[in-house]
Order: C-alpha cells, then structure tokens, then sequence
C-alpha cells in the first residue's frame, strides 16, 4: 500500500477530507522521525515498537576487487511487532 492509497483509506475510514488525513499522516511520521532522530524509541500500543540500531565500524571486502574497506559505523530502524499485530498476521 502507498502513501496516497493509505490517505484515501483513513479519510475514508474515519469520515475526513483527504487533506485533514494527509495533514495527520504526515504529523504523525514527522514526529515518528524526530523521536527517532533524539534516540527515543516510539511504541504503539498493539502495534509495535520502533527503535534505533547501532552498527559498528567494520571492515568490508569490495566483491569486484577484493580490496578491503572500511565501512563507517552506521545507525537504523528496527521494528518489533506488538501481541496484536502478531496475532492478527497468524490468524
């Protein structure tokens, strides 16, 4: 599912204008970002919980050359599904 197609499912679903639904959705993972981007970790309830990741500095191998290299450490996005979402994805 795509941004526009998500807009259109939650004006719908909660009886908005797609620009009061696209305002919210873009609310909503702005804050998601700024959280992320401070270190905090952001938890929805029967959803899940999104937190930063740390990767070390490393050395790599370049598959053409077979040089090695040096990969600069790196930060992402891990998600850990809650109970609900869980369920609902085993049913």
């Amino acid at each position: 599912m795509k941004k526009a197609e998500m807009i259109e499912a939650i004006a719908s679903s909660a009886n908005v204008t797609k620009a009061d639904a696209e305002r919210v959705f873009n609310a909503t993972f702005e804050l998601f970002k700024s959280e992320l981007a401070k270190g905090e970790k952001v938890s929805v309830s029967g959803f899940g919980v999104f937190k930063i990741s740390e990767r070390a500095a490393r050395e790599g191998r370049n598959p053409q050359t077979g040089e090695t290299i040096k990969i600069a450490a790196s930060k992402g996005v891990n998600f850990k599904a809650g109970s609900e979402l869980k369920e609902k994805l085993n049913k």
